[in-house]
């Protein structure tokens, strides 16, 4: 069990792709998306992990989380349980001084929009910030990958 500190943001352009030292494709259902809690089911390459994170803090930033590595087996069966929506994108990691971005390129009906986080020890902690980093979305759940399976990106306006 631990505590969750990030902040996330949208991502200006494509340039982040020339300083990522490595991704990886993931796959990823929600078995309950429920505001107060979320479980959720993700194949990444060859591993694969149920997590569940609490109900986040008032500003967004801060939320508990639990995960487990589990059978990449396992988890495809539990992926044909999930709500409707499974979420397909790359992630791709970029190290900017102490911090790693982890920036997610989606596909499929959220195709178009790219997103990175930023994990922190602390809600005020400083960190450099990239020119392709745009505005922060930090706490807006629509751009919560539990609401992004229900609420695509395609059909925002």
């Amino acid at each position: 069990m631990s505590i969750e500190i990030e902040r996330k943001f949208l991502v200006k352009n494509d340039d982040f792709k020339l300083e990522s030292n490595r991704n990886n494709k993931i796959k990823q259902g929600f078995l309950n998306s429920n505001k107060n809690r979320v479980v959720r089911i993700r194949i990444s390459d060859a591993s694969a992990f149920i997590t569940v994170k609490g109900k986040s803090n008032l500003s967004g930033t801060t939320r508990f989380e639990w995960e487990k590595e589990i059978n990449k087996n396992e988890a495809e069966e539990l992926l044909s349980l999930c709500e409707p929506s499974i979420i397909e994108k790359i992630r791709y990691y970029i190290k900017k001084g102490d911090h790693t971005f982890e920036i997610d390129e989606f596909f499929g009906k959220n195709k178009g929009l790219i997103v990175a986080e930023i994990e922190l020890t602390s809600e005020n902690e400083n960190f450099e910030k990239p020119d392709w980093l745009g505005e922060e979305v930090t706490g807006k759940i629509e751009y919560y990958n539990s609401n992004l399976s229900k609420q695509p990106y395609k059909n925002w306006k």
